[in-house]
């Protein structure tokens, strides 16, 4: 993989912002929809501009051809479960919570990484680094404010959310030398069939009133913090490679907080903050000692 330029890093950051902005608007969303028909509309509306956009440039979407066991399960595992967990979780918990907790992201993907991905074992110092991380979120677990008995399970579904994104990175990287806009919107197209049925079957989605703000959020998610967010996702990770990606895990929180402070009046506390930096700190660590290029 290349050394990551300016622009590399410009897409990282742009990337941050998108789904550190996700999570408030994933609330807002779920005061309206229900998560499977949320998950379901967001990625409908991430469909269309990506198909308009693979027609414009030409590209074939091979969604149904050779290889569309491997879009099926990475639609499965990389949209369809994390996009109705996290919108179970969220629903309960604060937004920026939320995006604390999918920063661990990277520390659940090493573990998976050790596993299934020859160069990536854990070491000592790696280790070290999970352990940290974790214990960040352990500490969440102390503060009644933020976790209680009433939304504790929620953030475990969040923390279930989190680990599907790693099982959808590593599968992603079958595909690396596929088309950006084809693997992004063929997984997106099977997302939807996985959550048609489901949404039709377990909710009533005809009997919903969505209100105005929950339907423009949802529009959001689907177009940028989908769409827009998974081209720029994919092109990180075939080109700079998933240990670069997984640095936008420092990042998300932040702009996490910001958002859920400034704009959905979200209550923050000194163990958040203290978390918040324990977990940053765990990451480092991983980050510092993990010399793999996958």
């Amino acid at each position: 993989m290349r050394e990551a330029s300016s622009f590399d890093l410009t897409l990282l950051v742009l990337l941050a912002v998108i789904w550190g902005s996700a999570f408030f608007n994933i609330k807002i969303a779920t005061y309206s929809y229900d998560p499977i028909t949320l998950a379901l509309v967001r990625v409908i509306f991430a469909s269309i501009p990506l198909i308009i956009l693979c027609k414009l440039k030409k590209i074939k979407i091979e969604a149904f051809e050779k290889n569309w066991k491997s879009y099926a399960l990475i639609g499965l595992c990389n949209i369809a479960i994390p996009f109705v967990l996290i919108a179970i979780g969220t629903a309960k918990i604060n937004s920026y919570l939320a995006a604390m907790l999918m920063s661990t992201t990277p520390l659940s993907g090493s573990i998976l990484a050790h596993f299934f991905i020859k160069d990536e074992k854990l070491t000592l110092p790696k280790s070290l680094g999970v352990l940290i991380g974790f214990s960040g979120i352990v500490l969440l677990f102390f503060d009644k404010i933020i976790v209680n008995s009433e939304n504790y399970i929620y953030v475990l579904i969040t923390i279930l959310g989190s680990t599907f994104y790693c099982i959808g990175g590593l599968l992603t990287l079958k595909l690396k030398n596929k088309k950006n806009e084809n693997v992004t919107t063929s997984t997106t197209l099977w997302s939807v069939i996985f959550l048609f049925p489901l949404s039709l079957l377990i909710e009533t989605p005809w009997n919903s009133n969505p209100t105005l703000s929950s339907t423009f959020s949802l529009l959001y998610l689907g177009v940028v913090a989908t769409g827009l967010a998974w081209l720029i996702r994919f092109r990180i990770l075939t080109v700079n490679g998933l240990v670069f990606q997984t640095q936008v895990a420092y990042l998300i929180p932040i702009f996490g907080i910001i958002f859920g402070y400034f704009l959905m009046d979200e209550i923050i506390t000194w163990r958040v903050l203290i978390s918040l930096v324990i977990i940053l700190f765990g990451i480092y660590i991983f980050k510092k000692n993990n010399k793999g290029t996958t």
